[in-house]
């Protein structure tokens, strides 16, 4: 397996440094195995896994930079890399933004690595598929599953003294169960960095439930409904939103967070009191590396920082946004320290359950998720796409029946402010997000789609 020890990895970097010319240069070493199976209609289809090892060399001459890459590791091969990175950087143009490399930094010791994930083998994952499939079959139900799991390490060092090591895993499943007469489809989507906590046949049956719960969806007039949106509907909404927490785009009007005639919403109330979203690389649940760039199984954000180190931050607290995201050039252009935007959020909420909130609703719409989602305008957060695998009306604390799937337009910004409720955070996507209750969610058409 491609995972190098930090000793191992700190005298390959150690030795790339050491051929080098330039001014400044940086290097990045990466590797790690990377497994996945995947079925559909109830029969496994592809399985395979890989084994990489790469490294990459930024070499710096004044503000012209130039990056070379490769994946072998004999002395030769790395001092080429080096005078190839050397050359490109002789012949690139400036860079005006450029800022000069980071010294040594203090990082958190995180727990991005579950050895029960690198435990994983080709054994697991046809179980893993089995258990997913068989409860289907039972049921004459459909099942088309995908499992990555990935165990990996980055490390990354400078001729400043800059040296981070980080070792994490990661394992993605996603299944969409479909009825007999394709009618009727759910779907679940986990994600964990330890694979003991994920169940592939207790994700299976909630996406079996919400299939044969969802037969013969009937018609509802578009409009502004109340609904309760699990967190797999809303997280690809949050992150969209989350991305443009950035000082630069906003002090140069590109954003939702740019103020009218120049400057920031920064310290604005921009929502509902009750939204507070922060990061915590040292979150048990959703931990992450402590530098950017580093993976650690999130997938929001967080690479380009140099190696700034990631700590706890608030980004939004009871409905203030407390924080914006500033590179190293920007923060020093504004005078400011810079701070790395986050590598996975955290949004925190209540205590109910999912069925609690339900409960709790005397009219409203059940989504499951989102799909196919697009921008329609970035400066108001205004986006667009359509409900999938699970829309349901409630009435009096009770899923009624199904209902065809909506289009919507809708933005995150302003569903943030038609808060009535916040459940318990669970992981979606790379992040722990509630099921939220929304009022005046606006469906604009309906889709024949399931």
């Amino acid at each position: 397996m491609a995972i190098l020890s930090k000793e191992e990895a700190k005298k390959i970097i150690d030795k790339v440094l050491a051929y080098s010319k330039a001014d400044e240069m940086s290097v990045g070493l990466s590797g790690g195995r990377r497994g996945n199976i995947r079925y559909a209609r109830n029969s496994v289809s592809t399985s395979g896994e890989s084994d990489s090892l790469g490294l990459s060399v930024t070499s710096v001459f004044g503000k012209k930079s130039g990056t070379a890459t490769i994946n072998e590791f004999d002395d030769a091969s790395l001092e080429k890399t080096v005078r190839r990175a050397e050359e490109i950087a002789r012949l690139a143009p400036e860079n005006p933004e450029y800022m000069p490399m980071l010294g040594p930094q203090k990082y958190l010791d995180t727990s991005t690595f579950a050895q029960s994930t690198a435990n994983i083998n080709p054994e697991f994952r046809a179980q893993a598929a089995f258990d997913s499939i068989d409860p289907c079959r039972k049921k004459n139900l459909t099942a088309a599953g995908y499992m990555e799991d990935t165990t990996g390490f980055t490390a990354i060092g400078n001729s400043k003294g800059l040296f981070g090591y980080n070792k994490s895993t990661s394992v993605d499943f996603s299944i969409t169960v479909r009825t007999a007469d394709g009618t009727g489809s759910g779907y679940a989507n986990p994600d964990v960095n330890d694979v003991s906590k994920l169940s592939t046949r207790a994700s299976t049956e909630i996406a079996m439930q919400k299939a044969m719960a969802s037969v013969n969806a009937r018609a509802l007039e578009p409009g502004k409904y109340t609904v309760i949106l699990e967190p797999t509907a809303s997280v690809e909404l949050l992150q969209n939103m989350m991305r443009s927490v950035d000082a630069r785009s906003a002090d140069e009007g590109r954003s939702f967070m740019s103020k009218k005639g120049g400057g920031t919403r920064l310290g604005e109330k921009l929502f509902d009191e009750r939204v507070t979203i922060i990061s915590d690389p040292m979150n048990l649940e959703l931990p992450q590396s402590p530098f950017g760039g580093g993976g650690g199984g999130g997938r929001f954000g967080g690479g380009g920082n140099d190696g700034l180190p990631q700590e706890k931050r608030t980004w939004v607290e009871n409905g203030i946004v407390k924080n914006l995201a500033y590179s190293r050039f920007w923060a020093e252009k504004k005078g400011v320290q810079p701070i790395p935007g986050p590598g996975g959020f955290i949004m925190l909420g209540g205590n109910q359950s999912l069925a609690e909130m339900i409960k709790s609703t005397d009219k409203g719409i059940l989504v499951t998720r989102f799909w196919y989602i697009r921008a329609v305008d970035p400066q108001t957060q205004l986006y667009t796409g359509l409900t999938r695998d699970g829309t349901f009306y409630i009435e009096n604390g009770q899923i009624k029946f199904p209902v065809k799937n909506f289009r919507f337009n809708e933005s995150p910004v302003i569903m943030l402010n038609n808060v009535e409720a916040l459940g318990k955070p669970v992981r979606a996507g790379g992040n722990l997000i509630p099921p939220m209750k929304i009022r005046d969610f606006t469906f604009t058409s309906l889709s024949d789609a399931v």
